[in-house]
């Protein structure tokens, strides 16, 4: 029987986006909820990175005469239904490729923050969808229209996609097919200066304690809201100097844990550039390589930084993978690459039989998941995990 993967992908995404909203109208009562705590940073103590979209929020409770809290739940619902639309909309018509299906259902990817409520409806949501809409928008000369007035807006509301530019300007390597730096500095860096301006502005004005106090004391007198998590470390970590102070949970078992984890999350998107090629001849940046395989390398090691600034390493494998993907995916839609595959025998006795590949799809993509923070092992079966939460939530009024 032919599979429908176009109606399945849509199953799963409504699926999770149930199951998403589901989890979010309970955590957005938690009081110390850990993604609320983000999303209450605003500017009413002046100008502060991640700002705005809390200073949004904040026009609308008041405006509203609503509560901040179920306001925000508003906006990271509608966030998350733009996203899963715009990744049903880009990844369809994916044909019968078994290491496609892995890459798309593998979870670190889609699955990632439902598994981990604590990660769900974090402001990268913002990015992925700025990325995705560019991804899907026809024209190369409004892309750059679209880079150049919204990327500053996404800095604004995250700037660690800052870390994820490589991708952006590989790809307008690829879409304008430059073939020299000199080329794409003179005709291309224009679109980026809006982004280094609001970078710069960033940088040179971390918030002060005494603006920090401001914020916190309007947060706890008009919405009766504490500054904490996210939003408390906003004073300790304002500067780049105190981002990366050392953090003891580092050590040897954490690196190897976490080094493994991309490798086996990575593996079915890796194993699938390995045998891509572009079709474009003599690109800069891409004409030093055979295959897409060491070039998504070096364009997602920048996240390196990431890892050296904060505990939040599963977050940062669930970014650093939907940027990858989403690129290669890209390049594979566009019919951009070629693809010659050439299974190992293991491999193909696994994926000629069908019972056999169900079972290691099942454990693969449904078995395990990285935990939020580096203190974290890794957790078993989401694919139980997440219903049973639901369920027990709804019987039992607990997690």
């Amino acid at each position: 029987m032919k599979i429908n993967y176009n109606r399945c992908f849509l199953i799963y995404l409504t699926t999770l986006f149930l199951f998403s909203v589901f989890f979010l109208y309970h955590k957005h009562y938690v009081a110390n909820d850990s993604t609320i705590s983000e999303w209450l940073i605003n500017y009413t103590g002046g100008f502060t990175k991640r700002g705005l979209i809390g200073q949004i929020c904040i026009w609308f409770a008041e405006n509203l005469n609503s509560n901040l809290r179920f306001v925000i739940f508003i906006f990271q619902s509608i966030i998350l239904f733009v996203y899963f639309s715009l990744l049903f909309i880009f990844i369809n018509n994916f044909k019968d490729n078994k290491i496609f299906l892995l890459s798309i259902f593998v979870p670190i990817f889609i699955l990632y923050p439902v598994a981990e409520i604590e990660v769900l409806a974090r402001k990268e949501l913002f990015v992925f969808s700025f990325f995705l809409i560019y991804l899907l928008i026809k024209t190369i000369a409004i892309k750059s229209v679209f880079i150049f007035l919204f990327l500053p807006v996404t800095i604004l509301i995250w700037e660690p996609v800052v870390f994820f530019l490589p991708f952006l300007i590989a790809l307008e390597i690829i879409n304008n097919k430059y073939k020299s730096f000199k080329e794409l500095f003179f005709k291309k860096l224009y679109i980026f200066i809006p982004t280094i301006l609001i970078v710069i502005l960033i940088i040179l004005n971390p918030i002060s304690p005494e603006n920090h106090e401001i914020m916190k004391n309007y947060l706890k007198i008009n919405f009766n809201e504490d500054c904490y998590m996210s939003c408390a470390l906003l004073k300790s970590k304002s500067t780049i100097y105190q981002q990366f102070n050392p953090l003891n949970a580092y050590n040897f078992e954490v690196v190897i844990r976490y080094i493994l984890i991309m490798i086996i999350g990575f593996g079915p998107l890796l194993f699938l550039t390995h045998f891509s090629k572009l079709k474009i001849k003599n690109l800069f940046f891409f004409n030093h390589f055979n295959n897409l395989l060491a070039p998504i390398i070096i364009l997602v090691s920048p996240v390196i930084l990431l890892f050296a600034m904060g505990y939040d390493w599963g977050r940062w494998v669930n970014i650093s993978y939907t940027f990858s993907f989403l690129f290669y995916y890209y390049l594979y839609k566009n019919n951009l690459i070629t693809i010659k595959i050439i299974y190992p025998i293991f491999l193909k006795r696994i994926i000629n039989k069908k019972k056999l590949f169900i079972f290691i799809f099942i454990i693969f993509c449904f078995g395990w998941n990285p935990k939020t923070t580096i203190t974290g092992d890794v957790a078993s079966f989401p694919g139980y995990r997440i219903p049973v939460k639901i369920i027990n939530k709804i019987l039992f009024d607990h997690y």
